[in-house]
């Protein structure tokens, strides 16, 4: 009777329940008849099909025993009230034939949530897509944009340090290790920054560290731990940030340069820290190497294939593949993805990557670098592709 309207803004989804055996035409036809009338001509089931505000009626049964069960779909592209008047019309009916019956509406379905829904996942789809096969696009838009934010750094003090306009005015001073760290910090939009530019402390700055709260943001490695333990001892800091395991200042994201400053710690917080790192372990002494497996030649092969698509393969206990996602993705893949047994990948290997595969049971890591690993735990073998592919 009619059709699903083009337009449809929303479903009523309803269940009913006959006690005895009849068909979908009789259904139908009790929902048309019983609610005639109740809510006046402007609302009648029939005139509203007809004008193509109500759509098609679906219904789908099951029989048991001496009874049906059913659910009834009602599309309408009429107003929201208008429609939950005509969802509370369909409860009235009480009876099919000759048997009782009860109507019940589950939900008014508004189907346009429905298509937005569908609409920003394949979105984020597209954009994802976007971001793969085109990164040289985003890359060239980031350095324009940053070149003019950098154009914006200045020489503070006798000794010139490369720094952005705000180091003086700002109440808080970022304190960074070289004139490229600066430039990336200005490209983010940090302009109370400054370099200290080698291992000797410059007058300007510890001057200048004097009169505010001061954050030394260094790089996330062996070299920025002796920065960082220098400047300490010879300027006054509050507190410390570090950039990931592994990582430079003047190579991080925005993202990522916002999130190493919202994780700063005071500066008796990161000694402590730095000197438990640094505690000898068996653990942390072991060599990591792949000689302990045997990894298939084919899985050579997507190795060597990986290199320069920061992308990972998750495979299980046989090397079959299971899953391959972005590298920025694989933390999430592997929480989130039972039975793998083994990881390849295109990017550093981290302590955080390490935890997480030794939680899921992975017995086998192979990245494109190692980062600062502190921790190996038992079982679980970890390497770079250079030794897997010689």
């Amino acid at each position: 009777m009619g059709g699903l309207p083009v337009n449809a803004k929303y479903i009523i989804h309803a269940k009913i329940e006959i006690e005895g055996i009849v068909d979908k035409p009789d259904i139908i036809g009790a929902l048309f008849g019983q609610t005639e009338g109740l809510l006046g001509a402007d609302l009648d089931l029939r005139e509203l099909q007809n004008s193509g505000k109500i759509g098609r009626v679906e219904v789908n049964l099951v029989k048991l025993d001496n009874r049906v069960r059913g659910s009834i779909k009602v599309p309408s592209n009429m107003s929201k009230v208008e429609t939950a008047l005509i969802a509370a019309a369909l409860e009235m009916v009480d009876r099919v034939g000759p048997y009782s019956a009860r109507v019940e509406v589950a939900k008014i379905e508004d189907v346009r949530v429905e298509k937005r829904k569908k609409i920003v996942e394949r979105a984020k789809e597209l954009l994802r897509k976007f971001e793969e096969e085109a990164p040289e696009v985003r890359e060239l838009i980031e350095e324009i944009e940053g070149s003019l934010k950098a154009s914006e750094m200045i020489e503070y003090g006798p000794e010139r340090l490369p720094a952005g306009p705000e180091v003086e005015t700002s109440d808080t001073l970022i304190v960074v290790e070289g004139r490229a760290d600066v430039a990336n910090l200005l490209r983010h939009g940090y302009r109370n920054v400054i370099a200290s530019e080698g291992a000797a402390t410059p007058r300007a700055l510890a001057e200048l560290a004097k009169q505010k709260k001061v954050i030394l943001f260094v790089d996330g490695d062996r070299g920025g731990e002796l920065v960082a333990r220098n400047l300490v001892n010879s300027i006054r800091v509050d507190y410390v940030a570090r950039a990931p395991p592994g990582r430079e200042v003047e190579e991080l994201t925005g993202k990522e340069i916002a999130k190493a400053l919202k994780n700063k710690v005071t500066v008796q917080e990161f000694l402590a820290s730095i000197k438990a790192e640094r505690q000898p372990s068996e653990q942390a002494e072991r060599q990591p190497m792949v000689a302990a497996i045997q990894v298939p030649e084919n899985v050579v092969e997507e190795a060597k294939n990986l290199r320069g698509t920061l992308e990972a393969v998750l495979y299980d206990s046989e090397w079959k593949p299971m899953k391959r996602v972005a590298v920025r993705d694989l933390p999430k893949a592997l929480e989130e993805t039972d039975g793998t047994a083994n990881v390849v990948f295109d990017g550093l290997v981290t302590q955080r990557i390490v935890d997480i595969a030794s939680s899921k049971g992975v017995k086998a890591i192979i990245g494109a670098r190692m980062g600062d690993i502190v921790r190996i735990p038992d079982g679980l073998i970890v390497s770079i592709i250079d030794d897997l592919v010689r």
